[in-house]
C-alpha cells in the first residue's frame, strides 16, 4: 500500500472537507459530468460505500475553487481515512494502528515519515518496553506501517499538532462503525457535567487532586476532568491496568495529552483498591463493557462502594433505569437497595435524554457517592434527589446542580442550610422500601395561583360578571386541604388500572378529507384546536383499509408529546386518533380520583421540553369533588364553544359591513339603535 492508496474519503467527507452541506457535493458532482473539470470517480468500494482518492479530491477543489475551505489542500488529511486491510492482505486496525503511531510521535516528537518498519518497531519498544499501550498495535500493521506512519505525520500537519489528530480520529469513530469506541460515549454536555462536578468535589479535599476511573475504558470522562481541572494545580490519574482494546486506548490518549497516570490493579473478579483523597469517576456499561446488564451495573458500583473510606468521593454516570427508575428484577431490586444502605449515596439525579450518542432515547442518571455519616442513625440518614429529566443542561443548570451536589456531601447542619434549587433530601428508609422511581417526578406546579380563600373570591366575582340564564350557577367554599400530595405518574396509574393507555391510528393523510365522516384527532388539532381545519374520515372507508382502528369513548383524554405536550377532553366520543397522539381513558369503574379534564390541564401544564410522558404527574379529585368538577367544567366548556361561535359570527358581520359600505353596495341607517344596513339599489338617494 503507498501513500496515495492509503488516503481514500466518501462524499460526506467531502462536504467536510469543503465546508459544505452533503447535497451540495451530489451537486457538484452531478452537474460537472462532461465538463472541463468532472467530479473525481471513485477508486474503491467500502460495501455500497464509494471512496474517492484524497488527491484527486484536493486538486479538483483547488482547480474548480468549489467549496468554502481556501486550505483543502493542507487539510485534506485530516478528513481522509485508510482502509483497514495491511498490505500483504490481513484485516488490520487502522484507527489503533494511528493512534498508536500518534501516540509514538508526541512522546519522541520526531517526524515519522523516513523510518523504516523496523526502526518505528525500534522506537515503539523504547517508548513501550513493557507492552502497555502502543507496541503491539503497530507490530501488528505488517507492512503497511511505513505508509500508516506517513498518513500520521500529514494527519499532524492537517491538525496543527498531534493531540488534535488524536481527537479528530475519536470524533471519527461514530462514522467509521467503531462500536466499540463509540457504543457508550456521552455527548460534551454530559461529559461537562460529570467533571465539572469531579472537579468541585475534588476542590473540598483539599491537597493536589486525585482521579480515579476503574473501569474498562473511560477516557473521554477522564480528558474531561483532566480540561476542567485546568493547569493551576498538578493532578494525577489513575486508570485499571485492563489489556482490553478500551484500556489501551485509554492510556495513549492521556499520554498523548501530557496527563501524568498511576496504574490501579483489578483482580480477576473486578476488585481493587485506592488509598487516600481520591475523587472516583465512572461510567457504566464502559466502553470495554458495553454490554454490561443491570445486574452487572450494580455489582461494579458495589466492587467501587465497598473500597470506598470517608475520604474519598465518586461521581458515577449510567443508566437511569438501573439508577433510579423502578427494577422490576427483584434481585437488582435487592441489590440497589443494599447500596443504599450502606449510606455513601449521597446525591441521586434523573438527567435528561440525549446524553447517550448511541441511545438519545435512554435516560441517564448520576449516583454522587460520598462520607456516610455512621454518628446518624440509620432511621435518620437522609439522599438527596433531583429530576433534571426536563431541563436543559445550560451552564446555570449545571452549576446550580453542582452546588446542590457539593452541598448534599455535608452533615445536616450543612445541608439545611444550603437552598437547594433542583434538589430535595429524602430520608434513605423511604428509598429502600419503595418499588417506584427513587427520584419521583417533581409535583404539580402551583406557583402563582391563589390560595382557597383568594379563588373563592374571583371565581364569585367572574360569576356576577358573566351572568347570564344559561350561566351554570358556581357555589364554591375554601378549604384548607391540600390534595396536591396525592398527585401520581402516568405510569403508576396505567400500573393500578385507572388509566389505560390505547395507541393512535396510523391513517394515511390521503384517507382523510375536510368534509364528511367521523372526526380524526391528531397533533395538528391538539396544538392549535381552535383554528386548525377539521379533519375527517368516512367510517366505512375506516373500516375497510383500517380494520384494527378504534374510536374514542366520550371523557376520552387525547394527547401528543411533539413538538410539546398538548391534550384534549373527548366529550362526545367517537373520533379517530390519528397517530402519533394516543388516547388516556379513566377507568369509569374505579378512576382512582382521576378526572379527565384535570388529566389534560394537567398534560397542557407541563414544560414543553418533556416528552417522557409515563413520567407526568397527574393531579387526583376527592371523589366527593370528582364527579360535581366534571360536570361543571363540561357545562363551562359548552359556554366556551358557544362564545366562541358568538365571536366568529360578530367577526363576519364586521366584515361584512366593512366590504359592502366600503364597496357601495351597503348604507349603515342607525348604528346606534338597531345595527342594521339597507341593500342599496339603482335610483337611491
Amino acid at each position: 500500500m503507498n501513500q496515495t492508496e492509503a488516503m481514500l474519503m466518501t462524499l460526506s467527507d467531502v462536504a467536510a472537507l469543503a465546508q459544505v452541506q452533503r447535497p451540495v457535493v451530489s451537486m457538484w458532482r452531478k452537474r460537472s459530468a462532461g465538463s472541463a473539470h468532472p467530479f473525481p470517480k471513485p477508486v474503491a468500494l467500502n460495501g455500497r460505500l464509494e471512496l474517492f482518492d484524497s488527491g484527486h479530491i484536493a486538486a479538483w477543489l483547488a482547480d474548480t475553487g468549489r467549496g468554502n475551505n481556501r486550505e483543502a489542500a493542507n487539510d485534506v488529511a485530516a478528513f481522509t481515512r485508510m482502509p483497514d486491510t495491511t498490505a500483504d492482505g490481513t484485516r488490520g486496525n487502522t484507527f489503533e494502528t494511528l493512534t498508536a503511531l500518534l501516540t509514538l510521535k508526541a512522546i519522541t516528537g520526531n517526524s515519522l515519515t523516513q523510518l523504516s518498519r523496523e526502526e518505528l518497531l525500534d522506537a515503539a519498544d523504547e517508548c513501550d518496553p513493557d507492552d502497555t499501550f502502543l507496541y503491539s498495535e503497530m507490530e501488528a500493521a505488517g507492512t503497511s506501517l511505513v505508509s500508516y506512519a506517513a498518513f500520521t505525520d500529514r494527519l499532524v500537519d492537517s491538525a496543527y499538532n498531534v493531540a488534535g489528530a488524536f481527537e479528530h480520529l475519536l470524533a471519527a469513530r461514530f462514522r467509521d462503525g467503531l462500536k466499540e469506541y463509540s457504543a457508550t460515549a456521552l455527548t460534551e454536555s454530559a461529559v461537562g457535567l460529570v467533571a465539572a462536578a469531579v472537579v468541585e468535589l475534588a476542590a473540598t479535599l483539599g491537597g493536589n487532586s486525585v482521579f480515579a476511573d476503574s473501569t474498562r475504558g473511560g477516557s473521554d470522562l477522564l480528558l474531561g476532568v483532566a480540561h476542567a481541572a485546568g493547569e493551576a494545580a498538578p493532578v494525577t490519574f489513575m486508570t485499571a491496568d485492563d489489556d482490553g482494546g478500551s484500556g489501551r486506548l485509554v492510556r495513549r490518549r492521556l499520554r498523548v495529552h501530557g496527563v501524568d497516570r498511576g496504574q490501579i490493579h483489578l483482580d480477576p473478579s473486578g476488585e481493587f483498591a485506592v488509598r487516600g483523597p481520591v475523587v472516583h469517576v465512572a461510567q457504566y456499561p464502559s466502553p470495554g463493557e458495553s454490554g454490561m446488564d443491570g445486574a452487572q451495573i450494580l455489582a461494579a458500583v458495589e466492587q467501587l462502594l465497598l473500597q470506598m473510606d470517608d475520604q474519598q468521593r465518586a461521581v458515577i454516570i449510567g443508566p437511569a433505569r438501573v439508577l433510579c427508575d423502578p427494577l422490576t428484577d427483584g434481585s437488582s431490586r435487592g441489590l440497589r437497595a443494599e447500596l443504599l444502605r450502606i449510606g455513601r449515596v449521597r446525591a441521586i439525579v434523573r438527567l435528561p435524554q440525549g446524553l447517550l450518542r448511541a441511545k438519545p432515547r435512554e435516560a441517564q442518571a448520576l449516583w454522587v457517592l460520598g462520607p456516610s455519616f455512621p454518628e446518624v442513625p440509620i432511621a435518620e440518614r437522609w439522599t438527596m434527589v433531583a429530576d433534571l429529566s426536563t431541563q436543559d443542561l445550560t451552564e446555570d443548570v449545571k452549576q446550580d446542580l453542582i452546588s446542590d451536589i457539593v452541598a448534599s456531601m455535608g452533615n445536616g447542619a450543612t445541608v439545611r442550610a444550603h437552598s437547594f434549587r433542583f434538589a430535595r433530601l429524602v430520608q434513605t428508609r423511604h428509598l429502600l422500601v419503595s418499588r417506584k422511581s427513587l427520584v419521583p417526578a417533581p409535583p404539580h406546579r402551583s406557583a402563582g395561583k391563589p390560595n382557597g380563600a383568594e379563588a373563592a373570591l374571583r371565581v364569585e366575582e367572574l360569576a356576577r360578571l358573566l351572568q347570564s340564564s344559561d350561566s351554570p350557577a358556581l357555589h364554591i367554599l375554601p378549604t384548607g386541604t391540600n390534595v396536591n400530595s396525592q398527585a401520581a405518574t402516568v405510569q403508576e396509574l396505567i400500573s393500578s388500572g385507572a388509566l389505560k393507555h390505547i395507541k393512535g391510528n396510523r391513517v394515511a393523510e390521503a384517507d382523510l378529507n375536510q368534509q364528511k365522516g367521523t372526526r380524526a384527532l391528531g397533533p395538528a388539532e391538539l396544538l392549535d384546536p381552535h383554528n386548525a381545519p377539521h379533519r375527517h374520515i368516512a367510517l366505512l372507508d375506516l373500516a375497510a383499509k383500517y380494520p384494527a382502528s378504534l374510536l374514542t369513548q366520550p371523557g376520552d383524554v387525547v394527547f401528543c408529546t411533539s413538538p410539546r405536550p398538548a391534550a384534549t377532553v373527548d366529550t362526545h366520543g367517537g373520533s379517530v386518533v390519528i397517530f402519533p397522539a394516543k388516547v388516556l381513558r379513566v377507568d369509569a369503574a374505579d378512576p382512582g380520583g382521576l378526572s379527565p379534564f384535570v388529566v389534560a390541564s394537567d398534560i397542557n401544564s407541563i414544560s414543553p421540553t418533556d416528552k417522557a410522558w409515563r413520567r407526568w404527574r397527574l393531579r387526583r379529585v376527592p371523589e366527593a369533588q370528582r364527579m360535581k368538577l366534571g360536570d361543571t367544567l363540561a357545562r363551562l366548556q359548552h359556554e366556551q364553544q358557544q362564545a366562541r361561535e358568538r365571536l366568529g359570527q360578530l367577526h363576519e358581520v364586521a366584515t361584512l359591513i366593512t366590504d359592502g359600505v366600503a364597496s357601495g353596495s351597503l348604507t349603515l341607517i342607525d348604528h346606534l339603535s338597531n345595527n342594521l344596513a339597507e341593500p342599496q339599489t339603482k335610483g337611491t338617494q
